[in-house]
């Protein structure tokens, strides 16, 4: 086998693992997307009915306005789940949810710990709580919210809505 005909059977493999790390990325989207879309829309509404014992929690955290800070919070995780799931809005959702995630590492004394710790032992910041609900909203804030989802819907309507209004405006 001649060298050229390597070289063209390696960029033939590597085209192909890269469909299909392509397709492997909209999936991995839509499971964290859906999957800890709902973690946090469960934990919001647990919030939204306990607020009382929210209130209690963040008033021994020494949060500012605990009341009010409950009602945010619990409305953030809930509503922020859902658009999530629906995959509407997913930058600034995710965004939202992830500056949320990282007050809820500061706010919590041994969960402060493993950040400030982190360049230590990454272990306990990895295990803890909040990890993978701000990894979630790391991943929608960057990626957006992949092709299975609203703004995917809303992305090729307005493509095919661009690609209409070029070809009249040619004619």
């Amino acid at each position: 086998m001649s060298r050229n005909k390597i070289a063209d059977l390696l960029v033939k493999l590597y085209l192909l693992l890269v469909k299909a790390g392509d397709f492997s990325q909209i999936l991995l989207l839509l499971f964290f997307r859906l999957n800890w879309g709902w973690q946090f829309f469960v934990n919001g509404k647990g919030k939204l009915i306990n607020h009382p014992d929210i209130v209690d929690f963040f008033t021994s955290l020494h949060l500012p306005y605990p009341n009010e800070t409950a009602w945010f919070v619990a409305c953030v995780e809930c509503f922020g789940g859902l658009l999530l799931i629906a995959g509407l809005a997913a930058r600034p959702v995710g965004l939202i949810l992830a500056t949320n995630m990282t007050v809820a590492y500061l706010s919590v004394e041994d969960d402060r710990k493993t950040v400030l710790n982190f360049a230590k032992e990454q272990d306990p910041f990895l295990h803890a709580d909040p990890f993978f609900f701000l990894l979630t909203g790391l991943l929608a804030f960057c990626f957006g919210a992949g092709p299975i989802s609203l703004d995917g819907l809303i992305k090729r309507i307005r493509e095919k809505r661009s690609t209409t209004q070029e070809t009249t405006a040619q004619a």
